[in-house]
């Protein structure tokens, strides 16, 4: 189906056109025509499939059709992050590029608010807003929740992982009655959450699975990496050299990761930025433009990234660290192979993560196909940040903050003897580079049963055996645990003083 065979208004077609927007994707095709029609709809399909399109061209058509009965039409479009908020004005303001009086207003937060009050004192025809930012500006009476016509919640599965169900329960209850307005939901997964939802707070809703069997895109080539957690870097090194990628994406599990991450890279002549949640929203921003413009060739992201982050032609994921939650692994790598292009995603399983691997494969319903590095595949590339700890990467203000500083090592009693040369340290590090070796080489033979038994055995040996006391002081009083401990002096002096009067 193409777009002009949709009873859509001249003005929004030429806009299309205009952005080269010719025919529909398959869940444009099936939910379009049902939408246009001002019927509910919750809509399941993956990642990059094109559900933009169909709420931001029903809100545009339903705003000129209101507009020719003298009537106002005004619609809230809530997106868990800043940078999808972002990324929905953009496609915005290009399919409304035809009607010059259509304004557009984009509300979140980690910015200031009289710039955002100002704008609402104004006509404003479609809010997009993150959830805690519109809530306060409702809040300090900015907005009228009554007037809004049509509510979508885009990536609703994300918005209530990441605690906004009360949020969007009571954005409902402000709004005027369901037959009065038209609620859409879209998500790449359909939750009980967000099935109930539906049920109670839309107008009886078109439920519409696009290829919802399909969960991760087919175009991405994916692979899986098995290493051990102190090789991750020095592969990501040979990965990179062998891949020669002009753009990636890199997740992490954790921010001081993310830091870590970027540091090193940028040493070792990647120029990389890193992005989280604690940084400025200007400075998120920015940074996402320059990866936008072809100006910042590798980003280390976390999850804040995984959903509402846009790059055309992203050639590599790779997840440094396999996600723990396994739908969020989808939306990882559903950055790259956007509207239909080709991908590749490349996750590296060390033995802290691999235990979320079984419940990723489980959901998107296939083997990763696993990589054994060799030297004939992946080039031998020079670490040259190696011997720098944590510390000596980061910025004091970096490593100051809370958010990213790290616990300070337990300390162990100093042994007595002379200071280990650094010819012994070299050869304990050679031997134990062999053994990680050894070890990479007796998992290649093994299935997932018997790889993840290997792991549990090898890398969490610690956990079983007991623990030895870090001071001596602790040490001594781990052996008097053992045997009744003697009483202290000053029990012993209230004894005798009973004894003495009598009492005892």
């Amino acid at each position: 189906m193409k777009f002009n065979e949709l009873p859509l208004h001249t003005d929004v077609i030429k806009a299309l056109d205009r952005a080269n927007f010719v025919k529909c994707t398959y869940v444009q095709q099936l939910a379009l025509p049902s939408a246009l029609e001002g019927k509910d709809v919750m809509v399941q399909s993956k990642t990059g499939s094109g559900k933009t399109a169909v709420f931001l061209l029903t809100i545009l058509q339903k705003y000129i059709n209101e507009r020719e009965k003298g009537k106002s039409s005004v619609a809230l479009v809530v997106a868990p992050t800043r940078e999808l908020a972002v990324q929905l004005e953009s496609d915005a303001k290009i399919f409304a590029s035809e009607l010059p009086d259509y304004k557009i207003g984009c509300f979140y937060g980690g910015v200031g608010y009289e710039l955002q009050k100002k704008l609402l004192s104004e006509k404003v025809d479609l809010i997009i807003a993150t959830p805690g930012r519109i809530l306060d500006l409702q809040n300090m009476g900015k907005i009228d929740f009554k007037s809004i016509t049509t509510f979508v919640i885009d990536e609703a599965d994300r918005l209530f992982d990441m605690g906004f169900y009360p949020d969007i329960q009571k954005m409902f209850k402000m709004m005027v009655d369901c037959t009065q307005r038209q609620t859409m939901l879209f998500s790449a997964t359909l939750s009980t959450k967000v099935r109930n939802l539906a049920w109670d707070h839309m107008n009886n809703p078109i439920e519409i699975e696009a290829e919802p069997e399909e969960i991760t895109v087919n175009l991405i080539t994916q692979q899986l990496y098995h290493i051990s957690k102190d090789e991750k870097f020095s592969l990501l090194l040979r990965i990179l050299a062998a891949e020669e990628a002009s753009n990636a994406l890199l997740f992490t599990n954790t921010k001081a990761m993310a830091i870590e991450l970027s540091k090193r890279l940028n040493i070792n002549g990647y120029k990389s930025q890193y992005l989280m949640g604690d940084l400025p929203q200007n400075k998120r921003l920015a940074i996402i433009n320059r990866m936008k413009a072809g100006n910042l060739r590798f980003l280390v992201a976390t999850d804040v990234a995984a959903r509402g982050l846009q790059i055309d032609d992203l050639e590599l994921v790779l997840n440094y660290d396999l996600p723990e939650d396994y739908e969020s692994y989808v939306h990882r790598i559903g950055r790259t192979a956007r509207a239909g292009k080709s991908g590749k995603a490349i996750s590296l399983a060390c033995e802290q993560f691999v235990y979320g691997l079984e419940a990723i494969e489980n959901f998107i319903q296939m083997k990763i196909p696993v990589i054994w590095p060799s030297e004939e595949t992946l080039p031998l590339v020079e670490d040259k940040s190696a011997n720098m700890r944590f510390r000596d990467l980061v910025s004091q203000k970096e490593y100051a903050s809370r958010s990213v500083k790290r616990a300070p090592a337990k300390r162990t009693p100093s042994r007595k003897g002379p200071p280990v040369s650094k010819k012994k340290e070299a050869t304990k590090r050679i031997k134990r580079t062999a053994q990680q070796s050894t070890s990479l080489d007796k998992i290649k033979g093994m299935d997932f049963d018997q790889r993840m038994a290997y792991y549990k055995k090898i890398y969490h040996q610690e956990e079983s055996l007991p623990k030895k006391a870090s001071t001596p002081k602790q040490q001594k009083g781990e052996n008097l645990n053992k045997v009744e401990k003697p009483l202290k002096k000053g029990i012993f002096k209230r004894l005798f003083r009973k004894r003495k009067s009598g009492d005892a």
